[in-house]
């Protein structure tokens, strides 16, 4: 008969043993407990061996995607990479990258052993919670013209001049990492207009920057939501338009504008979906579109794809957009998410872009590719799903 004597004399020898076992597998502490915008986000520290098909990834088409990158980080100059809130030493970066240059990779096994040696992987989880949001998004194709006539005559504008953009940091180390965007009247900065304002008023938008002429409002709205577009002139060539600001107001999604006024059906409410709806009820949709405040101002390129808030073209599933305050723009990152067709997407992807609508510290927006394929794919993904940063190893 075991007595309780013999029970606690138990109980006591097996805690001794799993503390012994504890303390000769002690994890290693989390590296960053940070508090923003009152959330705390932490950054605990994993092997590669966690990350799931890590080796089973074909990771040879990020190597000119993560070039691309690099080019752009030994341009900067600041202390952190791209300021933001996980800090990353720009010269560490910078080192890795030097070095990626110098060994000439060309192969995804030769690039994972380079990932490995040089990097180290790291959850990240905002307020105890390392799961979050990822959607997907496209490159919308437009037709649009240098010239206006009856077919092309939607603007699609530049940044405006009245524009300001305020870095609350430049003034005060005490103020958040945060931007706000409105224009001066009477010696003061006031909200800037809303979309409904822009579109309703032509005084407000005379004096714009037009880029080039649409023959789709629908798409320069898609365009918006996107934040960037192919153009197809009627010469045959082809123009890149990319974000080049925006008004500051808050998105709203129109999907779900539309679904709670009950002109989409539940379950009906995929990208696709909701472009045919506009374009077919455009008289009635405008009232709708206008319930998204924000407005997205473009710049022309001729190079042939989407450029990113990095200033680097974007790469099909590998590129993925971020919240720009918290994740630095160039970081590699494991996802591990689910796609629309309910498949895994378990891949090394580089935060190359931002959007509006993309906040938090697990929040990605992954971008799917081009074209009417890329739309139906983009518009039906809307998983959970964790991600973990790629830090450099510290220089030994």
């Amino acid at each position: 008969m075991v007595t309780f004597f013999n029970k606690k004399i138990a109980f006591i020898f097996c805690a001794f043993l799993l503390l012994s076992a504890c303390e000769q597998q002690k994890p290693k502490e989390p590296k960053n407990f940070i508090t923003y915008d009152g959330k705390q986000i932490v950054l605990a520290p994993v092997d590669f061996s966690d990350l799931d098909e890590w080796k089973n990834d074909d990771i040879s088409d990020l190597l000119p995607a993560f070039e691309k990158s690099c080019e752009k980080i030994l341009q900067q100059n600041s202390e952190f990479l791209y300021d933001t809130v996980i800090k990353i030493p720009t010269a560490e970066y910078q080192r890795i990258c030097i070095h990626f240059f110098d060994e000439n990779i060309t192969s995804s096994r030769q690039f994972r052993k380079f990932l490995q040696s040089n990097f180290s992987p790291w959850l990240i989880s905002e307020n105890g919670y390392s799961e979050g949001r990822f959607t997907s998004y496209y490159q919308t194709k437009i037709k649009a013209s240098e010239i206006k006539d009856d077919t092309y005559k939607y603007p699609i504008f530049g940044r405006p001049d009245d524009l300001i953009t305020v870095d609350l940091k430049s003034f005060s180390a005490n103020l958040p990492a945060s931007k706000i965007i409105g224009y001066a009247k009477n010696g003061e900065l006031v909200p800037y207009y809303t979309r409904e304002e822009i579109e309703n008023n032509p005084k407000i938008s005379e004096n714009y920057p037009v880029l080039l002429w649409a023959d789709n409002p629908v798409d320069i709205y898609f365009m918006h939501i996107q934040g960037s577009a192919l153009a197809e002139l009627p010469d045959g060539r082809f123009l890149s338009l990319s974000y080049a600001g925006s008004n500051g107001h808050k998105f709203r999604g129109i999907g779900a504008v539309l679904l709670e006024n009950n002109k989409l059906e539940k379950g009906k409410t995929a990208m696709s979906d909701v472009k045919k709806w506009l374009e077919e009820n455009y008289d009635e949709a405008k009232e709708y579109m206008n319930k998204n405040d924000r407005y997205v101002f473009f710049h022309v390129s001729d190079e042939a794809g989407i450029i990113g808030s990095q200033g680097v073209i974007l790469t099909p599933q590998r590129s993925l957009a971020v919240d720009k305050e918290i994740i630095p723009l160039g970081a590699l990152l494991w996802l591990e998410t689910i796609g629309p067709d309910k498949e895994s997407i378990n891949k090394t992807v580089i935060a190359q872009d931002t959007g509006g609508a993309i906040k938090g510290a697990v929040r990605g927006d992954y971008f799917w590719g081009y074209g009417d394929e890329a739309l139906s794919a983009s518009g039906k993904m809307s998983s959970m799903g964790r991600y973990y940063i790629l830090i450099p190893k510290e220089d030994e």
